[in-house]
Order: structure tokens, then C-alpha cells, then sequence
């Protein structure tokens, strides 16, 4: 990867300040990518993180048409691990 890697055990104790620090990175469990977080700098000013939002936004449509189910679908669900 060519982005920095943190587990998700970790990810998830950092509070919503401390994400936004965060340069992006490969969020793993089990030494698997769970997700990528894409954290838009507002420190690179607005044309930046307009422009990191909007490709990110483009990569997830493209994944969202092939795969992938809605948030009410998996919240209840009994999912294996």
C-alpha cells in the first residue's frame, strides 16, 4: 500500500478530532483492508478537499454499483465474522 495502515482496534478508539488529523489510510482487521479513509486535509483549502471529495465520491458510486448492500440491511443482520 502506498498509504499508511492502522488497524481497526485502533481506528476506532481515535476521537472525531483526532481522524481529522489523520493523513488517509488503509483501515485492517485481521490484516485485511476493511476500508480506505479518505481524510480531506483542511489545511490544503477548499479547491483541495472539494476536489478529493468529489473523486471520492466518484469511486464509491463505481464500487456501490457492483457490490454492497444498504446500511439497513446489514445493521440487524446476524453476519458472520
Amino acid at each position: 500500500m502506498l498509504i499508511p495502515s492502522v488497524t481497526y482496534t485502533d481506528f476506532k478508539k481515535l476521537t472525531h478530532n483526532q481522524i481529522k488529523e489523520l493523513k488517509s489510510c488503509e483501515v485492517t482487521f485481521y490484516n485485511q483492508t476493511l476500508f480506505i479513509a479518505i481524510i480531506p486535509s483542511d489545511k490544503g483549502g477548499t479547491a483541495i478537499k472539494d476536489d478529493v471529495t468529489t473523486h471520492a465520491e466518484f469511486l464509491a458510486v463505481r464500487m456501490n454499483s457492483v457490490s454492497g448492500k444498504e446500511y439497513s440491511e446489514v445493521k440487524d443482520a446476524d453476519i458472520p465474522v
